[in-house]
């Protein structure tokens, strides 16, 4: 006799999964394999997700996490992360043929960051220490110039040159109600600060995380299909368990379920982080379909339609 499955109710977040820049940057190392062919080298992961580095490793890209690591006859690329300044500058140094990657939108916080600096003013960046966003943006200054704060703890520690000459700018993947804190926080302390007309925190985030806070009231647990290095794949987790749903879980694949954990749930949401393909959202939809009598719930907070072009070296037959 077959065994009756117990009923289950997927909600699946919208938007979920890929972004304009993850998008675009994805985009951006295929067109240099077809123009350039294999090698060309990619100067750290392109977007933080296994299985889109593997599938474009298949393709013959060179994934390295320093430029020396490159030969100057292949091209490089730049991932959407950002870079500090100092890499490009060492590449033209040593006429190698480069493609940037960085997200449009982290780019325009890199123009920012310069435009407070020419201004005269010292940044306060919030951010995660050793991320390569965070690194990148970091270096587009001399050093001291960006101040990093993680927590709201964090700015009772940091001493500004000039209380008075002070801006903040920051990561475009954090949680938007945690960064609300941190920045309440430095206006409380540094009145006079300024700060970008629209937090730097980018439409993806923002969107991904109104999704799951949507969902949060409906569901027994939340799985996030994304990579543990990914920032805005970890903030998912966090604003699904901020916002009451007892039991939050980043998976890379369908193979790391921890189906223990989430028996006897009714109700299960799904959600992908910003370089997370829909391919791996329906191997894990398949997945509760082989255990679940599974009813599919799609629910929709925003419908995207950003779009990135690439460069125009690649546009360019």
């Amino acid at each position: 006799m077959e065994h009756i499955k117990p009923p289950l109710t997927l909600y699946l977040a919208a938007p979920r999964g890929f972004c304009a820049g993850v998008d675009r940057a994805i985009k951006i190392v295929e067109l240099a394999l077809q123009k350039w062919g294999a090698p060309v080298y990619v100067r750290h992961e392109i977007v933080h997700n296994k299985f889109v580095v593997d599938s474009l490793r298949d393709q013959g890209a060179v994934f390295v996490e320093e430029l020396d690591e490159c030969p100057t006859d292949r091209p490089v690329i730049f991932s959407a992360h950002g870079v500090p300044k100092a890499v490009p500058a060492e590449a033209r140094r040593r006429e190698m043929v480069f493609v940037d990657a960085t997200c449009p939108l982290v780019s325009k916080v890199h123009v920012e960051a310069e435009r407070h600096f020419a201004n005269g003013l010292q940044m306060v960046m919030i951010g995660h220490a050793g991320h390569p966003e965070v690194l990148g943006t970091m270096g587009q200054l001399p050093e001291g110039e960006v101040l990093l704060v993680e927590t709201v703890a964090d700015v009772a520690g940091i001493e500004p040159r000039d209380p008075q000459s002070l801006a903040f700018i920051t990561q475009t993947t954090l949680s938007v109600d945690d960064t609300a804190e941190i920045v309440a926080a430095l206006q409380k302390r540094f009145p006079a600060i300024i700060g970008p007309a629209k937090e730097d925190i980018c439409y993806a985030t923002t969107n991904r995380q109104a999704a799951v806070k949507a969902i949060a009231g409906q569901i027994d647990a939340l799985l996030v299909i994304g990579a543990p290095n990914s920032s805005n794949s970890r903030r998912l987790v966090e604003v699904g368990s901020a916002a009451g749903c007892a039991y939050s879980q980043l998976v890379m694949r369908a193979d790391q379920i921890d189906w223990r954990a989430i028996d006897g749930a009714r109700a299960v949401g799904v959600t992908a982080g910003a370089s997370a393909p829909e391919v791996l959202v329906d191997e894990v939809v398949d997945a509760f379909r082989q255990r679940y009598d599974v009813t599919v719930e799609l629910v929709e907070t925003a419908q995207e339609r950003v779009e990135f072009k690439v460069p125009r070296v690649l546009r360019e037959a």
